[in-house]
């Protein structure tokens, strides 16, 4: 499908003897390579992109289209050469102008183990600058954008909506774009000799009665190996070279043959439902993913790639497909999307991000009003111990039985959700268009293993907003608790157990003798624990009364009684960048014991679940004066999940008094201090030029003030 010309103001390779001079030659090697990258594979006859035939369509104003790829070192995009020149090869056939370029795409897997967490976040921001800056500097018209992992997805939504505002602002020709998932990664399986050496770890750990680092490791073992599950194997090998059930050697010989088996050599996005996967389901709901590139097991092929590049012939020069209308205006199916999708507490910060860079007014609290106008069913039957992972959902796509977020959408809609099906997306068409074609569109099609369901698995899913009387807002995603898991932490009284940051925590959450230390230096008081008691469980109280500390102490613990809020401050996106606390998360989901006693609360972000609720993204920040900052060990806080409250408790006897004002109390003002001042010096180990400094809080998307600033339009 031949594009039409563009409508600019202004045609700078009209004015601009320079760029018709130095531009044609990327454009021909680009192609060039196309051809020969592909080789048998090429279909497009004789080639007839002639320097003079280039320098012919800029100056006859036809679309540049960047191909924005990402970098060969991040899984996601190792095959990004044949996908870039496949739409090279029809962007040129269609009589536009084809242009590359990349951007760095930082790993978060890599990034778990060294500092490079603190720039996690940061890079979505950063990314969004490079792709204004290369698409202003050469004009750019449209992108199609092989759409990788963690932060690039949001980062380039959020620079291209961002630039398509400033376009039409200007009174020039929308910014449109079409986005191309990396195909989804396979998990890998446990070779065979390794799995006969965990099993002899487990035998081993059963003689030397350590039942709960076996039961661990068989747990562990249950999972489809990724990286994720590679972090709960390190956890609990550390604990077994530490009771002496293996040696060091052992160790690192486990932990080898394990990571050499996770990927596939052709990379991909990981199979698991984290931000990777979540910013797909995401993307396509915010309607800039042709169904044709949605979700596929290998990277597409020409076809594939051709639907969604002729696609575009259709949204050219027309504004209401300009990248910052679709996102707007399909904004409720997105956050609807994620919903039911069991997507990534991540994305609750990079939808507000989105938002705002698209210039509207829009923070968590929108994103709350769209789900309680009506409650979200819980339609993903995801798991990664059962066979279902996003892997699986892909082959179904490619078998076509299932039509990806089309049918999730499509099931939404017959579960009573409101979606906005007149919203246009990057077919041409609106979302009712989309979905009169049926063939493969209903969940049923599956008979076995689906992981996209009609019949809810819950009338709610999610990631909920939280208050309380120490702080403004944090989320937590209770739809990730089955909920006899919900109701063992919904309610309750916890003991906080405070860090002032992720090191910290996660030196205690590895000693194995944490939950005896606890006890040991007697960190609650008696009296505190028999007040817990009454309240927690209430009907165990006389029977539990007349034991001892240390008695008292084993038995709550062992009956889940005793209820740890391990909170994590000092992780802000001002004070070290705002990184994952996926490491200790998954320390605590390593430990029989802990993962049933414990929620953990952090300024900090969140990916996944713990056992017990992951509540993070808390504002403010410590850093910036937030009450998370003033709390310490031996606090108690109330958990109210399902009213979506936390508080910090002042008297727990005959009745529940609650803290009004924790920044009034004189020696946790001067405990702040002294952790404020750790937290500068702290700081120094990011580098200055990518703290996050002058920047929102994750309540307004952690976006750069002046975007925020200028975001002025409602959105509603």
């Amino acid at each position: 499908m031949l594009f039409p010309q563009m409508r600019s103001r202004i045609n700078p390779y009209k004015e601009n003897v320079q760029g018709k001079a130095n531009e044609p030659i990327t454009v021909a090697g680009l192609l060039d390579n196309a051809k020969k990258i592909l080789g048998p594979l090429y279909e497009g006859g004789t080639p007839d992109w002639s320097l003079e035939n280039v320098v012919l369509r800029l100056e006859q104003d036809a679309p540049r289209i960047a191909i924005i790829g990402g970098s060969a070192d991040h899984p996601a995009h190792i095959m990004d050469y044949m996908t870039s020149s496949r739409a090279a090869i029809r962007i040129w056939q269609n009589g536009g102008v084809p242009f590359y370029f990349s951007t760095p795409v930082m790993c978060d897997g890599t990034a778990q183990s060294n500092q490079g967490m603190s720039y996690s976040l940061q890079s979505r921001n950063a990314v969004a600058q490079m792709i204004v800056n290369q698409l202003e500097a050469h004009s750019y018209h449209a992108a199609f954008v092989i759409q990788g992992c963690d932060k690039q997805p949001l980062g380039v939504v959020s620079g291209l909506a961002h630039l398509d505002r400033l376009r039409q602002f200007r009174g020039d020709a929308p910014f449109f774009a079409t986005f191309a998932p990396a195909h989804v990664l396979q998990g890998g399986t446990i070779p065979e000799d390794v799995l006969k050496k965990l099993n002899a770890v487990y035998d081993k750990a059963i003689e030397m009665n350590h039942e709960e680092i076996a039961e661990d490791l068989r747990d562990t073992m249950n999972y489809i190996l990724q990286c994720s599950s590679n972090t709960s194997f390190q956890g609990v090998f550390e604990r077994a070279v530490e009771r002496g059930i293996i040696t060091e050697n052992e160790h690192k010989y486990l932990e080898i043959r394990l990571a050499a088996a996770t990927c596939d050599t052709k990379g991909g996005v990981c199979a698991f439902n984290g931000t990777g996967n979540s910013s797909r389901h995401l993307v396509a709901g915010m309607g800039l993913v042709h169904p044709a590139l949605e979700l596929l097991t290998q990277p597409p092929n020409q076809q594939q790639v051709n639907e969604a590049i002729d696609a575009m012939a259709i949204m050219i020069n027309k504004p209401e497909f300009g990248v910052s209308r679709l996102v707007k205006s399909n904004i409720r199916n997105a956050v609807r999307i994620h919903s039911a999708s069991g997507g990534s507490t991540n994305l609750m910060m990079h939808m507000v991000a989105a938002m705002i860079y698209a210039g509207y007014e829009f923070t968590l609290f929108d994103i709350e009003k769209i789900l309680k106008e009506q409650p979200i069913p819980d339609l993903f039957n995801y798991s990664l111990t059962e066979g279902r992972d996003i892997f699986s959902l892909a082959m179904q796509c490619c078998d076509d039985t299932s039509r990806g977020m089309e049918t999730l959408f499509y099931e939404l809609l017959n579960n009573g959700v409101d979606m906005d099906q007149d919203t246009l997306t990057v077919t041409g068409t609106s979302w009712r268009d989309r979905l009169e074609y049926s063939e493969s569109l209903p969940a049923d099609n599956i008979k076995e293993n689906a992981v996209i369901v009609s019949n809810p698995k819950r009338l709610f899913s999610g990631v909920d907003v939280l208050r309380g009387n120490f702080f403004e807002s944090a989320v937590v995603k209770i739809s990730g608790m089955p909920t006899p898991q919900l109701n063992q932490f919904d309610d309750k009284m916890a003991f906080v157990l405070f860090f002032d940051n992720e090191d910290h925590a996660n030196q205690s959450l590895l000693d194995s003798k944490l939950i005896d230390n606890m006890r040991d230096n007697k960190l609650f008081s008696y009296e505190k624990l028999l007040s817990v008691i009454k309240y927690n469980a209430s009907d165990e109280y006389e029977e539990l009364k007349e034991l001892d500390y240390n008695a008292l102490f084993e038995e709550m613990t062992k009956r889940s009684i005793l209820k740890i809020a391990l909170v994590i401050a000092g992780q802000g996106p001002l004070a070290f960048g705002m990184p994952e606390m996926f490491t200790p998360m998954q320390y605590i989901n390593a430990s029989r014991t802990l993962k049933r006693i414990c929620t953990v609360i952090s300024d900090g972000r969140y990916s996944g679940v713990t056992y017990g609720a992951a509540i993070g993204h808390m504002t403010p920040e410590a850093m910036d004066g937030g009450g998370i900052g003033y709390l310490q060990t031996g606090d108690i806080l109330h958990l109210q999940l399902r009213k979506h409250y936390i508080d910090l408790v002042k008297e727990l006897d005959s009745q529940v008094v609650y803290e009004e004002n924790i920044k009034d109390n004189e020696t946790r003002k001067q405990l702040f201090e002294e952790r404020l001042t750790n937290m500068k010096r702290r700081q120094k180990l990011v580098a200055a030029v990518n703290r996050m400094v002058g920047h929102t809080d994750a309540s307004k998307g952690v976006v750069p003030i002046q975007v925020y600033e200028e975001a002025d339009e409602t959105y509603v």
